[in-house]
This record gives C-alpha cells, sequence and structure tokens, in this order.
C-alpha cells in the first residue's frame, strides 16, 4: 500500500486526539495569557470545561465582560513523547468566549478550530469537530511509543525493513513518531532534515491490545524480510 493510500484519522479526529491527550493548554485573553496544567476536560458533546486556576485571574475578567461572553484563545501542543528532531507534531488552535458555568468552572464556545502540523494547517469544521471521536489510542499513545523507543533494537529497528528502500535512503536514525488505530508512524531522520512514513495495520485497532497484536503482526513480518543496510539503533 502506498503512503498517499494509507488511511489515517481526519482532521477533526486528530483535534478530538490532541483534546482528548493533552494534560496542559494556554489560555491568551485580552488581560491575560495563563497555562492551565491539569484543570481541563471535554464533556462528551466535545465541549471544553476549564476549571478556575488559583490565582482567579480568568474568573475576575470575566465578571467585567460585557455579556459575560470573554473573548479568548485557546492553544494546544502536542509533543512527541519519544526524543526526535522537531517534537512538536501537532498545534491545535481554538478561537472562541469563556463563560461561567456554575462557581468553579468556566465553558468555551469554540468559534473556529485550527489545526497545525509538518505538511499544512487546516481549518476544522466545528461540526465536524463535535461529532469527530478521539482515536482510541489517543490516551494511550505516549506511552504505547516510549515503549517501543525503548526497546528499539528488537521493534523499531526492525520495522524499518518495511519501509521502501527510497524512504531509507540517507537516514542515519529512526523513531517512532505516531500511533494510531490506522498504523505507526516512523520519522527517519538525515543529518539536516527527517520525513515520516506511515506502516499501517492490516485492519484498524479499536483498543491498545489490538493495536499491540497489530504492532507484533508488523514486526513477524518484517523478520521475515532479508536484512538491509542498518540503521542506527540509538543516536
Amino acid at each position: 500500500m502506498s503512503a498517499a493510500s494509507c488511511p489515517e484519522p481526519s482532521p477533526a479526529e486528530r483535534a478530538r486526539s490532541v483534546l482528548a491527550a493533552a494534560g496542559s493548554l494556554t489560555v491568551t485573553t485580552q488581560g491575560h495569557r495563563i497555562e492551565l496544567i491539569g484543570l481541563h476536560t471535554v464533556d462528551a458533546a466535545g465541549r471544553l470545561l476549564l476549571h478556575n486556576p488559583p490565582d482567579g485571574h480568568l474568573a475576575a475578567e470575566l465578571t467585567m465582560a460585557p455579556h459575560g461572553d470573554l473573548a479568548a484563545l485557546v492553544e494546544f501542543t502536542d509533543l512527541a513523547p519519544v526524543v526526535v528532531r522537531e517534537r512538536v507534531r501537532t498545534r491545535l488552535t481554538l478561537g472562541g468566549w469563556l463563560t461561567a458555568l456554575g462557581p468553579k468552572a468556566l465553558v468555551f464556545n469554540a468559534a473556529r478550530a485550527v489545526l497545525t502540523e509538518d505538511d499544512g494547517t487546516t481549518v476544522v469544521g466545528l461540526d465536524e469537530l463535535a461529532l469527530a471521536s478521539p482515536d482510541p489510542l489517543a490516551t494511550h499513545e505516549a506511552e504505547m511509543l516510549a515503549r517501543l523507543d525503548a526497546a528499539h533494537a528488537h521493534t523499531v529497528a526492525p520495522l524499518a525493513r518495511l519501509l521502501p528502500a527510497r524512504e531509507r535512503l540517507g537516514a542515519t536514525g529512526v523513531r517512532p513518531l505516531r500511533l494510531d488505530r490506522y498504523g505507526l508512524v516512523l520519522r527517519l531522520e538525515t543529518p539536516d532534515a527527517h520525513h515520516d512514513v506511515r506502516l499501517p495495520f492490516a485492519t484498524a485497532a479499536t483498543h491498545p491490545a489490538e493495536a499491540v497484536r497489530q504492532i507484533h503482526a508488523l514486526l513477524a513480518e518484517a523478520t521475515a524480510r532479508p536484512r538491509r543496510r542498518r540503521l542506527p539503533t540509538r543516536s
């Protein structure tokens, strides 16, 4: 299967996955720029709920806002959980308004969603975002990728044998970059650049255990192939 034809999550699904897995976010209003760590949740309808930070700046600014709506920009930065060049994989920026949701929480009403990745920027429709579900591996991905990378010589290095020779040309290192229900993305690094290649699963995984089985199937396929020029196991 060519890289162009490999299925992958839609931009709306990738955005929902960032929302589901993120541990922190940055809120910018006219008066403040605040980083919130572990103070947000996403409800079943896809609404972003913020718990009031201890300093109370957002709640105080909201009480002064006309009509009880505070214009805000919310930013999420998705970092690769393993050491790679340019660790930022995705940036999700939401524009909209904050309103009070009881005495201890705020709800963010999005008016615009923008997803920025290596291959460009996508405006995600709000209806698409509301209807999309996060990838079933989203909240497990970081741990699973870290485990793959920790066993690099026995997992990632053999998997690289499945890549076409043209993709490996000039590569000095390989790292696991992404994992979703459709497959695993490896980052190939050269001395001056990098590019990412997807290894698709035979069928989409619906939970982490199934993804592990799919990775084992890819490993079995890889180890059955003749060895080519080895990439360095660690940088």
